[in-house]
């Protein structure tokens, strides 16, 4: 997943979701997936500038541009695939991270930042159903307040099938409140944060249980991470991971790292992957697997920690011949 579109906290602009991805499902390998990723950022930042838009970009390096409403943003985004010559929900997918905590206050979610429309549960619910009606929309993350437990697990009876509803502040990668929300159902997915929960043990045994139960798991990158690319090996052993945009440097090094240790090409398009990633497809049906034989997380993490110190070894070669 990479973040093109920036809104929320993470921007000085009126588009109150705070992140909107792209996934490049059609690639065969995570490299040619990068490339599609970068052609179409570069693609939405032509569709801004002819539209009269700031290029301008938030905390994580996706554009943020003030626009009509978030619905736009997504248009544009949908523009810029299809500018950079590939197709919305067949090449390339859409993912959003709503944080929707940012803006739930005293039982409402209001969009302080744009329309300033106040909806209640129901309201919101009906917001993303349309969203993802509307839009190749398959991962959702933090789509409700992180304690709106009953609204999470009404949005995943509805939308579960065909999209990926992704728990971050919901479960905070806590053992406890995802033992509960997998008790309940709230969601389908869950976004792990290493140094959320504070080590990489308790990171692991989340992921684990998660994908026992039939969850995704989605390794998060951090903002303000440095170039080290441990986070590119443990998404390579545990699922998907959301970046930054290419224009971070940080980011452009975690995803060298996974390009390093990129997942086997599967038929069909998309990559190998792990034990419990998940592919949704747009407008229904089933969540495929993403892989047909099971790995191990020390197989991943050991798939990126070759790549990177072959990557070590190999520049270390070039300075000594230097």
């Amino acid at each position: 997943m990479m973040n093109i579109v920036n809104g929320g906290a993470h921007a000085s602009n009126n588009v109150d979701i705070q992140e909107f991805m792209i996934m490049p499902v059609s690639a065969g390998s995570f490299s040619e997936g990068l490339r599609m990723g970068v052609e179409v950022f570069h693609a939405l930042k032509k569709v801004l500038t002819e539209a009269g838009k700031s290029t301008a970009v938030g905390d994580e390096g996706g554009f943020a541009p003030d626009l009509g409403s978030d619905i736009e943003a997504a248009e544009v985004v949908m523009r810029a695939i299809e500018a950079a010559g590939y197709r919305p929900g067949e090449d390339i997918l859409l993912s959003v991270d709503a944080a929707a905590s940012e803006f739930f206050a005293d039982g409402a979610y209001t969009f302080h930042k744009s329309s300033g429309a106040s909806l209640g549960t129901g309201g919101m619910i009906a917001f993303w159903e349309e969203m993802i009606a509307r839009f190749p929309l398959v991962s959702l993350e933090d789509p409700l307040d992180e304690d709106d437990w009953s609204g999470w697990t009404t949005l995943t009876s509805r939308v579960g099938d065909r999209c990926q509803i992704v728990g971050d502040d919901l479960f905070a990668t806590n053992l406890t409140r995802l033992e509960r929300g997998m008790h309940e159902r709230t969601a389908n997915a869950i976004l792990v944060k290493v140094n959320q929960i504070g080590t990489l043990t308790e990171s692991i045994d989340a992921v684990r249980a998660a994908q026992k139960a039939g969850f995704g798991t989605v390794i998060s990158h951090r903002s303000g991470e440095t170039e080290d690319t441990f986070i590119a090996a443990l998404a390579v052993a545990t699922g998907a991971a959301p970046t930054g945009s290419p224009s971070t440097t940080s980011c452009c090094g975690s995803r060298n790292g996974s390009a390093r240790g990129q997942a086997t090409p599967r038929k069909g398009g998309g990559h190998e992957g792990v034990e419990g990633a998940r592919l949704p497809r747009p407008g229904g049906g089933r969540l495929l697997r993403r892989g047909r034989r099971r790995r191990t997380l020390a197989d991943g993490c050991q798939a990126g920690r070759n790549a990177t110190g072959g990557q070590a070894r190999r520049n270390a070669g070039r300075q000594a011949r230097d």
